[in-house]
């Protein structure tokens, strides 16, 4: 338990952005191209924190403080998350609820920074952000609640475990949960069909928008804040979705597996999807919403 409780930190700080360099290199891969190493991300980042950060004229307190932020947003996420259904005993407790909440300032002080530096395109991308947030963060809600109903509670440790073994998955409840949350996943990370993450054009930007106007440190935080959301939702979703046994050392295994696996299904989404028009978002998400609620509903009929 307690070297769970410090793989879970550890790994999430620095394994991070291993994450969207893997999802990169698959998706290279698939598209017949050679494509950057997964360890660009890391590169990336150790050039970014060794140039200074630059404030644009007009800006405040609202655009200094946004990315320290949101990476400590994440950071706490990352500890609240379960690693192999064991949580570090860190103060913040593992409620599903909390974590929803941290997501959802990260996402705030985004926004707010966008505002702050008056840019256009900046503003659009935030703009755009918010409004899949209506959406995204309701379809994040009904699916952990898809999860929390087997074990009576909102704690991530015993939803992990409440999905442990084999019974749970003979219901159609688990499976709806799986697949509105699979959405989530997609939402969360900016990934197509949602949004473009390979994407240099303002117009179409949308996560990438407010980080327009941030360069050196700030963008190194913002940009591993990112890659943290990745691993979140990802082990998130392989903890609670995901098959694995109750044993933490083979818990462990699957959950490098499962994640893996995830990974390999965006770079294939990627690869096989284009980005859906920014109108149509909402109903995708709407469509998850309803089936998240039908799997709660199966659950309290007692369908699960």
């Amino acid at each position: 338990m307690a070297i769970a409780a410090a793989i879970g930190p550890i790994a999430g700080i620095a394994l991070a952005p291993l994450l969207p360099g893997l999802i990169q290199t698959i998706k290279a891969r698939l598209q017949g191209r050679r494509g950057p190493s997964p360890l660009q991300p890391y590169r990336t980042l150790r050039r970014l924190w060794s140039k200074s950060a630059v404030d644009p004229e007009g800006t405040g307190v609202v655009y200094r403080i946004a990315p320290p932020l949101i990476a400590a947003c994440l950071l706490c996420a990352i500890l609240i998350v379960p690693i192999a259904g064991r949580g570090g005993g860190f103060g913040l407790g593992h409620d599903a609820l909390v974590l929803v909440g941290l997501l959802a300032l990260a996402r705030f002080a985004a926004a707010a920074a966008a505002w702050d530096t008056g840019n256009g395109f900046a503003l659009m991308g935030a703009a755009r952000d918010l409004m899949i947030a209506v959406f995204g963060e309701a379809l994040l809600v009904l699916a952990l609640l898809v999860a929390a109903l087997p074990a009576h509670g909102t704690g991530l440790a015993a939803m992990s475990a409440a999905a442990a073994g084999g019974r749970i998955w003979s219901g159609p409840a688990h499976w709806c949960g799986a697949l509105a949350f699979a959405l989530v996943i997609l939402v969360e990370t900016g990934r197509q069909p949602i949004d473009n993450p390979d994407t240099h054009l303002e117009l179409t930007m949308i996560h990438e928008g407010p980080l327009l106007e941030y360069a050196g440190r700030d963008l190194a935080l913002l940009q591993w804040s990112a890659a943290a959301r990745h691993w979140v939702v990802l082990v998130l979703g392989a903890e609670l979705f995901g098959p694995h046994p109750r044993g933490a050392g083979a818990s462990l295994a699957t959950l490098v597996v499962e994640v893996g696996v995830l990974c390999v299904a965006l770079a294939a989404i990627e690869t096989s999807e284009a980005k859906m028009r920014m109108l149509r978002v909402p109903m995708l998400l709407g469509a998850g919403c309803a089936i998240a609620l039908a799997g709660a509903g199966l659950w309290i009929g007692g369908v699960a």
